[in-house]
């Protein structure tokens, strides 16, 4: 912990990286753990093939999300630790792999969401393959419940009638316009690249840290589990998120 505040202090840029661990510190189920969502929902019908083409599939994914914001759940200690980096100019920003929202709610103005956002829903537009070619068209998620609850079982959109789901990633789709490059580009601004509750494990967003260490920036790692990338980071801090970079970074900014 010593050694993780001397590095947030000394650091001029911290970007941060945040991965599932983080989300779950706030009580939101992850997709892999015994007991997350693909235990009861079949990771198949999150592809977006199978959601185009299937209206049960649709059924059964708003039914998900019902799950997923049927828990009040609040930011935890790692979320207000990088909005607080930034509010104090010595971050700008944070990169993450969660699709909850919880960073923005903790305070962070600039946040690249790699798999978008459970918080709004989208036009797909009427047969998209990979990427969605819908109008445009966003709104908040809860404009879809109002849909089912007033009757509609597979909401269509009030501007062009195209699908609509989650403005999320889904398998098989390709990550929004732009994303990867606007965390490239926070990457290459850093000196310091904090990773937290990431296993590393999904690319492209996995290949940010080699990224940031290519660009000259130190890279620390705080995981409750090993990941590919501890044998080349200056710190590896075994540890809850929230319970590691909460305390560490007040210290650093006192």
């Amino acid at each position: 912990m010593d050694t993780l505040t001397d590095l947030l202090r000394e650091a001029a840029v911290v970007v941060g990286f945040t991965g599932a661990g983080v989300s779950t510190e706030s009580g939101i189920p992850d997709f892999r753990s015994p007991g997350g969502v693909w235990t009861r929902y079949d990771p198949r019908s999150f592809e977006l093939d199978r959601y185009v083409a299937d209206a049960s599939v649709r059924r059964e994914s708003w039914q998900m999300r019902r799950e997923f914001f049927a828990t009040s759940v609040a930011p935890n200690p790692a979320h207000r630790a990088f909005a607080a980096l930034e509010g104090a100019g010595r971050s700008p920003g944070v990169i993450t792999q969660n699709i909850d929202g919880l960073h923005q709610e903790a305070g962070s103005r600039r946040v690249v969401e790699l798999h978008g956002t459970a918080r709004e829903v989208m036009c797909l537009g009427e047969r998209p393959v990979g990427a969605p070619d819908g109008c445009g068209w966003r709104s908040p998620y809860t404009w879809a419940f109002e849909r089912l609850d007033a009757g509609e079982d597979d909401p269509r959109c009030p501007r062009c009638g195209g699908l609509v789901k989650s403005a999320t990633v889904s398998f098989g789709q390709q990550l929004f316009p732009g994303v990867v490059e606007e965390a490239v580009g926070l990457v290459e601004r850093a000196d310091l690249l904090v990773v937290a509750g990431s296993s590393l494990q999904v690319y492209p967003a996995a290949a940010l840290p080699l990224h940031a260490l290519d660009h000259g920036a130190r890279l620390v790692i705080v995981n409750d589990e090993e990941t590919p990338f501890d044998d080349v980071a200056d710190l590896v801090v075994r540890g809850r998120a929230g319970e590691v970079l909460g305390p560490a970074v007040t210290a650093a900014l006192s």
